[in-house]
């Protein structure tokens, strides 16, 4: 075979597969920041461009600044905010109601959905009360848990509690029922015991749905933040914003609303690393 003969298919290669071209533009994707991808990309120039266009509209007043503050309104309105200090109060009484809520619903809500995932009597016996109260809108019991527990922080973190335990709840029970039986089985065969299954199939094969469990229950914790600050509250987030719009200073509301925001997608993407983590383990559907 002539030199000239072999160098035709490889010619035709890299032309089917793109050749010196598709190489310079793998090269030019090289030199782009790994933290820059096209959807991080064009997710930035949306956000970008929707507040261009949001201060573009405010500042030719077709609304008065009282109902559609721009967003500079709202920075200055962080920057007083900041200025006066009271903030950082509200920032940390709201951290601690979200963060005490949040991690009791999951010390609880874990365990239990694990148990009533494992064992079909536990489930059985429960199943009533839990249907029970996640058709009723936790919301409701504000008044009874403020006349239980007082207008303290103890009904504000109960009522977050309430708010977040069942997405933790159901989706470790739902975790533990979607196991591949056949696995379960097989080790059964081998002589291992319920504690050895439990500790060995279970848990690890509910990780990410325990992870998108926790993920959705950040978004019921910061509406049960919310709410509880609403009733009676001294500090927090949620009452800064209830006093802004009682005395409609809507760019202070607009500040607020920011605020449940970003602590809700901080908290959303740490979790959604964690569920990223563990997805390998979830089980297929083919």
């Amino acid at each position: 075979m002539s030199i000239t003969s072999s160098e035709k298919p490889a010619a035709r290669i890299e032309s089917r597969v793109g050749g010196p071209s598709l190489r310079n533009r793998q090269a030019k994707r090289r030199r782009v920041p790994s933290w820059l991808s096209e959807q991080r990309l064009i997710g930035i120039s949306a956000v970008i461009l929707v507040l261009v266009a949001w201060e573009v509209v405010a500042l030719l007043r077709l609304q008065p600044q009282l109902i559609l503050p721009g967003p500079v309104d709202v920075i200055e309105a962080f920057g007083t905010l900041i200025q006066g200090g009271q903030i950082w109060i509200d920032l940390w009484t709201s951290a601690q109601e979200l963060l005490i809520g949040l991690g009791l619903a999951v010390v609880v809500g874990l365990p239990l959905g694990l148990l009533i995932g494992w064992y079909k009597r536990v489930a059985y016996a429960l199943n009533p009360f839990i249907n029970f109260l996640y058709a009723t809108p936790r919301i409701a019991l504000t008044p009874l848990l403020i006349i239980w527990l007082g207008i303290g922080s103890s009904s504000k973190i109960a009522i977050v509690f309430l708010m977040a335990l069942f997405p933790v709840l159901i989706n470790a029970a739902q975790g533990v029922q979607s196991l591949e039986q056949g696995t379960v089985r097989v080790a059964r065969c081998f002589g291992a015991s319920d504690l050895q299954l439990f500790r060995t199939v279970a848990l690890p094969g509910t990780v990410p749905f325990i992870a998108s469990g926790m993920r959705l229950a950040v978004g019921q914790a910061l509406i049960g933040v919310f709410v509880a600050e609403l009733s009676g509250a001294q500090h927090g987030v949620g009452m800064t914003m209830n006093t802004a719009g009682q005395q409609f200073q809507t760019a202070t509301v607009f500040a607020g609303l920011f605020i449940f925001a970003a602590a809700g997608v901080i908290l959303t993407s740490l979790l959604r690393r964690v569920e990223n983590h563990f997805a390998a383990w979830r089980p297929s559907n083919h």
